[in-house]
């Protein structure tokens, strides 16, 4: 038998089940079946950043902190190093009898959905607002934790939320989206697709919200004509938790969960994170779905599961030697601090105030994400067996002579100014304050998290505002009325509108939830033992004035992309303690045809005293209508040592100078196009920019 295919063999064991033993493995409690020896199995586990829910496991930055990185192949690395956590985790599981949830090994992430609105609460889960960058971290992601055996997946990697979900959360139940064709085809699916065609993801999580009147979770149109009969997708479908059920009870397409169920399995979800699909045993007989489509979604699922080893001796599979011991190992902590450290965003350094010389002082470390552990992890998140705050961060750094000294000051929001006054004396009896505040889960985060309704801040997990809380606000202003210097530190997931204290505050950090040594990293910034090289993956807006409505989503308006106003920090940005120059941009003969890549090279040199990482980014503008404002067409991090230089090639495929039309068609138009190689975006750093000319077949 174990010369078949693992989809044959998939077939055959389907076919030797009962009608309500198929029914019941389509859930994702899946119970065992014991006359044909298939053990139980839970579908549902996470690993945002992290092996996340299971107890002990290595915590790495927040997902957003991950694509600060810009660092490819790093979000390859943490996310090969999740897997092998996950296998020990598992085995272990299975060793001793337990097939709960967060015992398998398929996992719901990454989430590659676009980040297209800062007050969406779960975007700290995504790679940010750029479809560019969010598909090179996304299939990097699932080729980590797929693994790169011939025969065997180390674990499931699910993109999720397929598609076009980015909130509100409060009515992502009932939702329905009708984004242009071009916003469709250019923001919302480009990720997926590279997920799929790329990544080799193994499954994919279908939506809660409709898309153009259907239910994502029972689309044939995103199920099937483009995940399948486009893409070539052979993998599975699993829904987001109880989505099906929201057919029903809140889309009301249907009228009852027999019903429902039959439309997603017909549509092609195969697998039913919820309690819908047990009633599959009422549809059949109603005509309402056929056992052959249901053997097809189940294959679908047992194939998942044979690709995983699941049903063959332990010692054929590779991955299954994976020992419980590497789970939270000293590497992986090492791990964690760099991805911490490359995650970091400086964002204003005036007069060269960073890095703090290390010469004795007093340090005031005041705000209520200074020594908060909580405030490290993000959501969907493991525990570490410990973690460095940002305290603790600094006082281990901090050398003789160097006093550090500790107030919270005030809460993440609300009223209670009553430890105003510690924080006060401290900071007046100080060299320098370091204050740590922004966010946390109690202010953005999933569906749920109602916190702050007072202050008219959150609305089920998402926020209404974008600056920061007003007792946060009111702490910076008094303390900065002492005269004492302040650093702010920034620990969020998303965007905040600190308006203040860009204009006031000489220097900040944007160190989002940075993990289990988000302390460690932070330090090392401040005292210079690194050189901050993360750039934002999304933008810092100075208003929610500046935005369309939550509900609207149609692009116009919105992300670097096509945002016509002054934003407080624009996508692609970030400082460092040296300076890089760009010389030397060769690009390859033009004009270009519909099938011609357009190859760069430039020439990158740090001119300054300190070794850092810069971020090439390649940027495409058309300056016509029908097209971004400008486009991410190629990134790549590296590293220089002082007065080194680098050559950096990239090539652009031919679609970077296309654009999709309102029917959904792709179009190469004849014209000039501008492509800018820097830093950062174009006109914001330095970098080199050159005409080509793209001609029509």
């Amino acid at each position: 038998m174990t010369t078949l295919s693992f989809e044959a063999r998939a077939r055959q064991l389907v076919s030797q089940m009962t009608l309500e033993e198929k029914i019941n493995q389509m859930s994702h409690a899946a119970p065992a079946i014991e006359r044909l020896g298939v053990p139980a199995y839970n579908w549902w586990n996470e690993c945002l950043h992290g092996v996340g829910r299971a107890g002990i496991a290595t915590v790495f930055p927040q997902a957003m902190g991950l694509a600060a990185t810009w660092n490819v192949a790093l979000v390859h690395q943490v996310a090969s190093v999740t897997a092998d956590e996950a296998r020990a985790k598992h085995h272990e599981a299975v060793r001793n009898g337990i097939f709960d949830m967060y015992t398998g090994l398929t996992f719901w992430a990454p989430n590659i959905n676009i980040f297209r609105d800062p007050r969406w609460g779960r975007g700290q889960e995504t790679y940010g607002e750029d479809p560019v960058l969010t598909a090179r971290m996304g299939v990097a992601f699932v080729k980590g934790l797929q693994g790169d055996d011939p025969t065997y997946l180390k674990v499931v990697g699910t993109p999720k939320h397929f598609a076009v979900h980015s909130g509100p959360e409060q009515d992502r139940a009932e939702f329905n989206v009708n984004p242009t064709q071009r916003d469709l085809w250019e923001t919302y699916l480009p990720a997926f697709e590279a997920c799929v065609k790329e990544g080799g993801a193994a499954s994919v999580m279908s939506a809660y919200n409709r898309l153009n009147g259907e239910p994502c979770s029972a689309s044939p149109a995103l199920l099937q004509h483009i995940l399948r009969d486009q893409w070539g997708f052979e993998g599975y479908v699993v829904s987001d938790c109880w989505a099906v059920y929201n057919i029903y009870q809140f889309h009301k397409v249907v009228a009852t969960a027999a019903e429902a169920s039959a439309l997603a399995v017909n549509a092609g979800c195969d697998l039913d994170c919820g309690d819908s699909y047990p009633t599959l045993i009422d549809a059949v007989p109603q005509g309402l779905i056929d056992e052959a489509t249901i053997d097809q979604a189940l294959v679908r699922v047992f194939t998942a599961r044979f690709r995983l080893g699941m049903f063959d001796p332990p010692e054929k599979v590779a991955y299954a030697q994976i020992p419980f011991s590497v789970n939270d190992a000293p590497e992986h902590r090492a791990l964690a601090l760099q991805a911490a450290r490359e995650s970091l965003v400086l964002l204003k350094n005036q007069d060269h105030f960073l890095p703090l010389a290390k010469t004795p002082r007093a340090i005031a470390v005041i705000g209520p994400n200074a020594h908060n552990p909580d405030a490290l992890l993000g959501n969907y998140n493991g525990f570490p067996s410990s973690s460095v705050t940002p305290l603790e961060g600094l006082q281990a750094k901090a050398t003789a002579g160097i006093t550090v000294t500790y107030a919270q000051g005030c809460g993440i929001y609300g009223s209670d100014t009553s430890g105003f006054n510690d924080a006060l004396t401290l900071a007046k009896n100080a060299d320098i304050v370091v204050f740590v505040g922004g966010l946390s889960q109690a202010l953005e985060g999933e569906t749920g998290q109602k916190d702050g309704l007072e202050e008219g801040m959150v609305s089920q997990g998402d926020r209404i505002r974008i600056d920061l809380p007003d007792v946060q606000e009111q702490l910076l202003q008094t303390l900065y009325a002492t005269g004492t210097p302040i650093i702010l530190v920034l620990l969020n997931g998303s965007a905040l509108a600190i308006n203040w204290a860009h204009e006031h505050v000489p220097a900040i950090l944007e160190a989002w939830y940075p993990g289990e040594e988000g302390g460690t990293a932070i330090a090392d910034v401040l005292f210079g033992d690194y050189n901050p090289g993360g750039k934002l993956p999304v933008t810092f807006y100075k208003s929610v004035a500046d935005l369309p409505s939550f509900e609207d989503y149609h692009m116009a308006g919105r992300t670097y992309r096509y945002f016509t106003g002054e934003p407080l920090y624009p996508f692609g940005y970030g400082l460092s303690y040296t300076q890089f120059a760009y010389s030397d941009l060769d690009t390859s003969a033009t004009p270009l045809s519909e099938n011609t890549p357009l190859t760069l090279s430039v020439n990158v040199t740090n001119i300054g005293d300190v070794a850092g990482d810069e971020v090439i980014q390649v940027y495409v503008s058309a300056e016509r209508a029908g097209y971004p404002l400008r486009q991410l067409a190629a990134f790549q991090r590296i590293h220089l040592a002082p007065k080194a230089s680098q050559r950096v090639n990239f090539s652009l495929t031919p679609q970077v100078f296309t654009r999709v039309d309102d029917d959904g068609l792709r179009l190469s138009e004849p014209g000039r196009f501008t492509v800018s190689v820097g830093g950062g975006q174009p006109n914001g750093s330095t970098g080199v920019q050159t005409q080509v000319e793209v001609i029509t077949p």
